[in-house]
């Protein structure tokens, strides 16, 4: 299964011209319909996908919501999510990609999964809007890919917001529209029940306030396989299932996501960084940080 680390990467494979900006993009779907690849097998990729069909024949899949609406259709997709699709080259509407990089950057989408859920793995779902909603939607998409088009120096700080704007008017039609009691069933049946509660131990073991035990260590799968009372086996492989990463790999990508956020918005030292994201040592961070992104923590704060 091809998995797509870039957006580049991922433009390149789908058989359309390169992005403006290696973390950031957008586009209508018509621009795409001449050179898209129709017919596009499972494959993962590792950033987040916001789109809007607003006409068009065809089906895009995830691995775990395959029913695909026909009329105007708000889809998502997640980091290390199953895709595919099947479609006629007829599409229009936008679509916006956006690196896990990107979102570090701002402040904005700090608490970006817990103010907007329907982005989590479990809850991407793709749902039909009513015609009359569809304006406002469309709306800031325009405004996206205006500024996205200008020369100015400071647009995304502004694309920022309006990326903000665009989700809190799809949350409030995602509530609208999905029925939330069908969707935890669902959830329940099956393993991203498991993944679901993976992700909210992280989320909360890593909040400044958590109070941990002296040998708790919030690095290893099998702190958290003891705490959903679960062989550390199963849990990783459960992941591995969903995700393409094993448990200890996914704790290690949330971990690099923290600490760039960290340090991309903010001074504090990276000795605290490094007692923040539960390092025994500032070194062992550095270490850590180096082998996954290939800088320092300093060269990637001076670069950031």
């Amino acid at each position: 299964m091809q998995h797509f680390k870039t957006i580049t990467e991922y433009c390149k494979a789908i058989g359309i011209s390169a992005p403006k900006h290696p973390h950031f993009d957008i586009r209508r779907f018509e621009e795409n319909m001449g050179n898209i690849t129709s017919k596009m097998p499972p494959f993962r990729h590792e950033f987040y996908f916001i789109a809007i069909k607003t006409d068009g024949e065809g089906m895009s899949y995830s691995e775990h919501h395959k029913n695909f609406p026909k009329g105007i259709t708000i889809f998502f997709n997640s980091p290390f999510q199953i895709i595919s699709w099947d479609i006629v080259p007829n599409w229009s509407g936008y679509h916006l990609t956006i690196s896990q990089d990107f979102l570090a950057s701002s402040y904005h989408f700090d608490t970006l999964l817990e103010d907007f859920p329907f982005l989590k793995m479990d809850e991407s779902i793709p749902f039909e809007i009513n015609p009359d909603d569809s304006p406002i939607i469309l709306a800031i998409y325009d405004k996206i890919k205006g500024e996205y088009e200008s020369n100015n120096d400071d647009k995304f700080n502004l694309i920022q917001v309006y990326v903000l704007e665009l989700l809190n008017h799809i949350k409030r039609l995602f509530y609208k529209n999905v029925d939330i009691k069908k969707v935890e069933e669902q959830i329940q049946s099956s393993d991203l029940k498991l993944l679901s509660q993976f992700e909210n131990l992280l989320q909360k073991g890593f909040c400044p306030e958590t109070k941990l035990g002296a040998f708790d260590n919030l690095h290893s799968p099998s702190y958290y396989a003891n705490l959903l009372n679960i062989h550390p086996n199963h849990l990783s492989a459960v992941i591995k299932s969903i995700t393409g990463k094993t448990a200890l790999n996914y704790i290690h990508n949330f971990i690099v996501q923290r600490a760039k956020t960290a340090l991309a918005q903010t001074n504090t030292s990276v000795k605290e960084i490094a007692y923040n994201l539960h390092f025994d040592s500032p070194g062992n961070f550095s270490s850590f940080f180096k082998k996954n992104i290939g800088m320092t923590p300093l060269s990637y704060r001076k670069n950031h």
